[in-house]
């Protein structure tokens, strides 16, 4: 798996030629050949909560659907494979669409507290559920409401990561609540020490 091999086209490196980037970049392509995902990979994915993926329609546009879940609802298959299941939604069902005339997507994965952000180039088979239980049962979330339409696997052909520049850190309530827990506990004390003051003659 190379990324960089793979993203950048003749026009793309065109442009980098011109505008003075090309000659670090084709460094970068003889060094970011990657075998599958390695365990950075895995844990990154493994914490993830919700993900973006770009697939492209008849009409020639790209479409960009954010998909969410809880967190670990991405399965790694294994090095080479991830997988969800499709939650039905508001049924427009554009994405699926567009990956049964082209299973080209990419996807994005960002993790806002840690400014990070893994990009994936991927290819996407729909699997029935019916057809694939055993795939079902790897994949289903766990202690989550949702209502199962079918499965989407992602087939990697390359990957990288991202700089972390121009991502703005964002913290779920979940992630604050022990920052929050000594604050918290701190105003309930002077609460009730207030209210015995109020209740004294």
């Amino acid at each position: 798996m190379n990324y960089s091999e793979l993203a950048f086209t003749d026009e793309i490196k065109a442009i980098q030629q011109r505008l003075g980037s090309r000659s670090t970049y084709e460094r970068v392509e003889k060094l970011s050949f990657r075998d599958g995902l390695t365990a950075v990979e895995t844990r990154f994915i493994h914490q993830m909560d919700s993900f973006y993926m770009a697939s492209h329609g008849e009409n020639e546009f790209p479409y960009i659907q954010h998909r969410g879940g809880p967190k670990g609802f991405i399965k790694i298959i294994d090095d080479q494979t991830l997988g969800v299941v499709d939650f039905s939604g508001n049924r427009q069902y554009i994405s699926v669409g567009n990956i049964v005339k082209n299973p080209r997507v990419s996807l994005i994965l960002v993790s806002y507290p840690m400014r990070a952000r893994l990009k994936i180039y991927a290819e996407a088979a729909i699997a029935e559920i019916s057809d694939n239980p055993d795939l079902y049962d790897l994949l289903k979330p766990e202690d989550y409401k949702f209502r199962p339409e079918r499965m989407l696997v992602f087939h990697i052909k390359a990957y990288d990561w991202n700089c972390p520049q121009h991502i703005t850190p964002r913290f779920t309530e979940q992630e604050t609540a022990h920052l929050l827990q000594s604050q918290n506990e701190y105003i309930q004390k002077l609460e009730a020490e207030i209210q015995v003051l109020k209740n004294k003659p």
